[in-house]
């Protein structure tokens, strides 16, 4: 097991700038969370975060990469994704494709064989990524970059490492997390054609894998057990729910509201949800308590019109059920 030292993450607040299709925000760690990812660091296992839709989830792996300086990846969970798809991927298509054509043509045996090798149709996929960067570059090239290729500030190295978010992994399969067990304990796993398992490069720390889940589907216990776990819960008092969105409206957008904005807007997500919760559906978040917010500063700039706007606005935002029957 590697052993480095585990830096003390930040309290104050974290600037995020934009990565990919990630837009630049602004973060806080709680003392709580900040703990959550030490705790994983050091532990060397996964932290599965649960918690609503709109909680910051995911946004907590992008801040913990920054804070850390680390690479952030991110590879998002759907229906039909696989535990394999985070390890490799293979182009079985465009290789039947390559034969089809060679087949028309006047190429040798060996061409034939050298052009249609297996490892010309493999591609890295995210936990390669994280796990041994070198190899994973080198695969990509040898695969004509059949896949995106993550794209790392231009001052980070492979020795300081990478968190991987795997975002909703809920939405898959059993198969997928059990799937995942084995690769996440030992950190490695393996690849047809290859010769060696791919594993965490001995000059690479361990990577910090961050899994989200909003529960719509249980996880197997199994795989619960082999993850620290963090729950991000909401409060559960109006005036501490109203306390806290005002916190995180303020750190997004500082003075361009007055107070009675924030707490208005607050307020009014608060009661939304309470309405959401009696008819059994999911109700608004901080997600949509700061797309509330920046609707408003970004339609009105002069603090002084922006109450009037924000009854305008704010159903657009926090209500996005159907109405009740009657």
């Amino acid at each position: 097991m590697k052993t480095t030292a585990i830096p003390v993450l930040p309290l104050h607040p974290l600037t995020l700038p934009a990565r990919g299709s990630w837009p630049a925000t602004v973060h806080r760690f709680d003392e709580n969370s900040a703990w959550a990812v030490r705790a994983a660091l050091a532990a060397q296992r996964p932290l599965l975060v649960r918690g609503e839709p709109g909680s910051g989830k995911s946004q907590l792996a992008r801040a913990a990469a920054e804070a850390l300086g680390r690479l952030f990846l991110a590879e998002v969970v759907h229906a039909r994704s696989e535990s394999q798809d985070l390890q490799w991927r293979f182009d079985g298509l465009a290789r039947l494709g390559d034969a089809q054509a060679m087949s028309a043509g006047h190429c040798s045996a060996e061409e034939v064989r050298a052009r249609l090798d297996q490892r010309n149709y493999l591609s890295p996929g995210a936990l390669w990524w994280a796990f041994d960067w070198d190899t994973a570059e080198r695969q990509h090239l040898r695969s004509s970059g059949r896949s995106a290729r993550p794209q790392p500030p231009g001052e980070w190295t492979p020795a300081q490492g990478s968190v991987l978010l795997i975002d909703e992994i809920d939405k898959a399969e059993a198969d997928l997390p059990n799937g995942l067990l084995e690769t996440l304990g030992n950190g490695a796993f393996t690849v047809p054609w290859l010769e060696q398992a791919v594993s965490v490069a001995p000059e690479t720390p361990t990577p910090l894998v961050v899994i989200t889940t909003n529960e719509e589907r249980e996880l197997p216990a199994a795989f619960v057990r082999r993850c620290l776990v963090l729950n991000l819960q909401m409060p559960k008092s109006e005036s501490d729910f109203i306390a806290a969105l005002i916190e995180r409206g303020k750190l997004h957008f500082a003075d361009r509201c007055p107070d009675e904005v924030y707490r208005s807007a607050a307020a009014q997500l608060w009661e939304d949800r309470q309405a959401a919760t009696a008819q059994g559906l999911q109700g608004p978040g901080y997600a949509e308590y700061i797309d509330l917010l920046r609707v408003v500063t970004t339609l009105q700039a002069d603090p002084a019109q922006q109450r009037a706007l924000l009854a305008k606005v704010q159903d657009f935002a926090l209500k996005k059920h159907p109405p009740a029957n009657g």
